[in-house]
């Protein structure tokens, strides 16, 4: 994943859309390659500076968009098949 300092919300759009865009970016760019799993939500919000419950809404949010699959216990990892 990239640094987290290139993560700089504004104050204009929420929080977990933000984090969710950013991570979308990464995806598009190819940053982050299928299969990649995220990091567990509390590693991940630390990473980031945001709550557990912002780092788990921005997960959902990129599972909707058809970007993360998440499975039971295993955890959550980028689609193979984006967006469908």
């Amino acid at each position: 994943m990239s640094s987290p300092e290139e993560f700089q919300p504004s104050n204009v759009a929420y929080l977990y859309k933000e984090l969710a865009d950013f991570i979308a970016g990464q995806v598009q760019r190819g940053d982050l390659k299928p299969g990649t799993r995220l990091p567990p939500e509390r590693e991940f919000a630390d990473m980031y500076g945001v709550s557990i419950g912002t780092a788990r809404r921005a997960t959902r949010e990129l599972r909707e968009r058809g970007l993360v699959t998440t499975l039971p216990i295993k955890g959550s990892f980028i689609a193979e098949t984006q967006g469908e």
